[in-house]
C-alpha cells in the first residue's frame, strides 16, 4: 500500500478542524437535465467512475511512530475498504439547491474514510439537478479538488500535454557541494518566518472591523449563490483600470457596506481585513497533491461612500501586495506551516484555529474553473458555485469563479450569525450595477 506524508499546510488544515468548523471545500454544480431521471443516473455514474480515480481512494491516517521525525504527522494512503457508495449519495427532489447545500456543508466529512463526498440533488422541476462536491482541505486545494471532480464528470477533449523529460533520481543525502547554499536557505527561511510573524502581529494592532463579521461558532451553515455577467465586470475594468480580480473584490467591499447599513450595524469607520489566498503550487513539486498557499491581506474600504474610490483603494492595496510578493507580509502567514514540526501542528491546531479571527475578518478567494463545457451523463453544467471553509469565529466567507462568460459568487455563512445572507447576496448584484452606473457618469 502506497502512502505519503501530508505537506505541512495539509496537516495544519487536518488539525484545526472541529465539529463546528469543518475544513472542507465545496462546489455546487447545477446541471440542465435531459430527463426527470437524470439525477439518479448521475449518481450511478459518479459512483461507478469514482472507483477508478486513485485520488478519491485516499484516506488520511495519523502517524504515531515513536522516535520518528514524522511523529504526530499524518499520511495520505489508499483505503483498502474503499466503497464509492459511502461517498456518493442521492437525495430527495428539492426546489432549493442552496438550502440543501447549506445543511450539507454543516456536516464534517468522516475522517476514517477518504474525506470527500458527492451529493446529488434532483430538482423538483424535473429539468435540472445539482451535485454538491465536498473535499477536505487536507486532501485537496481548489485546483486539486477541481481535478478530482473533473475525473468523475464526462470525459473532456483536452489538448495533449507534451511529455516532460525524466528528472534524474534524487539521492537520499544532499550533495555536499550544495551544503553552503542549503545553510543560507535555512537561515533565509528563519528570517522570512520572523518577518511574516512580525507582519501578522502588526496587522492585529489596528482592528477596525464589524461585529457582524465575527461570531461564536454555531455549527450551522447557510449558502447562497450570485451570478454576475462577466462582460459587466470587464466593462468596469476597462473604464477604471486594474484587474478583474480587483473589481470582484471591490464588489465584495461595496456589498459589505450596503449589508452593514441595511442591518443597522453601520459601516462608517469599518475596514475589515480580507484574506486573498494566492496559490504557490509548483507542478513539479515532490508533493503535487499538497496545499501550497500564501495570501494577500488587504483592508476592504467599507467606510468609503464612493464606489470608484473603493475600487481605487482595492487596486492600490492589491498592487502593494503584489509588489512585495506572496512570500512577505501578514497574508503569507500560511507559509509558516512549513516551519512548524508535525507534533507542533498536532498540539497547536486548536490554538491556530482560534487565531484566525485575530488575523483576518473575511476570506475572499478565487477558484479556477475551465472555460470549456462540463457535463455529467450528457447533461451540461449551467452554473458552478464554489464554497470556502468558514474559519472559527468568523461569520462569512466568499468564493468566486468565472465560468463561460459569467461570474459565480459562492457564499457560506454561519446561519445563526447571518440569517440574512440573501440580503448580502442581493447587495453583490446591486454593487455591480452601481459601479456600472458610476463608470458611465
Amino acid at each position: 500500500m502506497t502512502s505519503d506524508l501530508l505537506a505541512p499546510l495539509d496537516l495544519a488544515f487536518w488539525n484545526i478542524e472541529s465539529d463546528r468548523n469543518p475544513m472542507h471545500l465545496g462546489a455546487l454544480g447545477v446541471f440542465s437535465a435531459h430527463s426527470p431521471t437524470a439525477g439518479a443516473h448521475a449518481a450511478d455514474l459518479l459512483a461507478a467512475r469514482a472507483a477508478a480515480v486513485p485520488g478519491l481512494r485516499m484516506r488520511i491516517r495519523d502517524v504515531w511512530r515513536p522516535l520518528s521525525l514524522s511523529f504526530g504527522s499524518a499520511t495520505r494512503e489508499e483505503d483498502p475498504d474503499f466503497d464509492p457508495l459511502h461517498h456518493v449519495r442521492l437525495h430527495a427532489p428539492t426546489a432549493d439547491f442552496q438550502e440543501v447545500a447549506g445543511r450539507l456543508m454543516e456536516r464534517p466529512l468522516e475522517r476514517g474514510r477518504p474525506p470527500w463526498e458527492a451529493h446529488v440533488l434532483p430538482g423538483e422541476d424535473g429539468v435540472s439537478f445539482a451535485v454538491l462536491f465536498k473535499f477536505h482541505h487536507a486532501l485537496a486545494d481548489g485546483l486539486r479538488a477541481l481535478t478530482l471532480a473533473a475525473a468523475i464528470l464526462d470525459p473532456m477533449d483536452m489538448p495533449e500535454r507534451r511529455p516532460r523529460p525524466e528528472e534524474p533520481a534524487r539521492g537520499l543525502l544532499p550533495d555536499v557541494r550544495k551544503l553552503p547554499g542549503l545553510v543560507r536557505g535555512a537561515l533565509s527561511d528563519v528570517g522570512r518566518a520572523l518577518d511574516i510573524g512580525a507582519s501578522v502581529a502588526r496587522s492585529t494592532l489596528d482592528v477596525r472591523s464589524s461585529a457582524a463579521l465575527a461570531s461564536e461558532p454555531s455549527g450551522t451553515r447557510r449558502t447562497a449563490g450570485v451570478v454576475v455577467d462577466l462582460d459587466d465586470v470587464h466593462r468596469i475594468r476597462k473604464t477604471v483600470g486594474g484587474t478583474v480580480n480587483d473589481v470582484l473584490i471591490a464588489v465584495v467591499a461595496g456589498a459589505l457596506r450596503r449589508w452593514l447599513d441595511e442591518r443597522g450595524d453601520g459601516s462608517e469607520g469599518v475596514a475589515p481585513r480580507a484574506l486573498i489566498p494566492v496559490s504557490k503550487r509548483r507542478p513539479r513539486s515532490a508533493q503535487p497533491q499538497g496545499n501550497r498557499l500564501s495570501g494577500y491581506l488587504i483592508r476592504l474600504p467599507v467606510d468609503d461612500p464612493d464606489p470608484l474610490g473603493r475600487l481605487d483603494s482595492v487596486r492600490a492595496d492589491m498592487d502593494r501586495n503584489k509588489d512585495a510578493g506572496p512570500n512577505r507580509g501578514a497574508g503569507a502567514v500560511a507559509l509558516l506551516a512549513d516551519h512548524v514540526p508535525a507534533l507542533g501542528h498536532r498540539l497547536g491546531g486548536p490554538f491556530a484555529a482560534q487565531a484566525a479571527r485575530l488575523w483576518f475578518d473575511i476570506l475572499v478567494t478565487s477558484v479556477p474553473l475551465p472555460s470549456i463545457g462540463l457535463k455529467l451523463g450528457g447533461n451540461p453544467v449551467t452554473a458552478v458555485f464554489p464554497y470556502a471553509p468558514l474559519a472559527r469565529g468568523q461569520s462569512l466567507a466568499v468564493a468566486v469563479s468565472t465560468f463561460r462568460g459569467q461570474v459565480h459568487y459562492g457564499l457560506v455563512a454561519d446561519a445563526a450569525a447571518v440569517p440574512d445572507l440573501d440580503l448580502f447576496a442581493r447587495a453583490l448584484t446591486e454593487e455591480v450595477e452601481t459601479l456600472i452606473t458610476a463608470c458611465g457618469s
